[in-house]
């Protein structure tokens, strides 16, 4: 004898509709480069010392960078999302501020 089932009792259907929602692919965001601009006062060892302390570079990328911005008059100090780049930028320029210099740096979008 078979047994009469209740309609949705154990036969897998929970009554509950689901539909499937299409993946959004998210877009990275756009890159900024932070230029460092020569000046004939700031100092080759505040431009260093910058570079290590707020860009985290290491003493002979830190040089590196240095000596391309003192022989071609720019250079660049990385690489970042717009309040990333801006934000290093402002803290430069206090750093600067505070010791004295005119050092400028600037933002531009990288190229895609």
């Amino acid at each position: 004898m078979a047994t009469k089932q209740r309609p949705g009792a154990d036969d897998g259907d929970t009554g509950v509709a689901t539909e499937t929602k299409k993946k959004e692919s998210l877009k990275k965001p756009p890159l900024y480069r932070v230029l460092f601009h020569n000046d004939n006062y700031t100092t080759m060892e505040f431009v260093v010392f910058v570079l290590r302390s707020v860009f985290h570079k290491s003493e002979s990328d830190a040089v590196t960078i240095m000596l391309h911005i003192h022989q071609t008059g720019m250079g660049v100090a990385g690489v970042y999302t717009r309040e990333v780049a801006e934000t290093k930028v402002e803290k430069t320029h206090a750093l600067a501020k505070e010791h004295e210099y005119p050092l400028k740096l600037s933002v531009e979008p990288e190229d895609p």
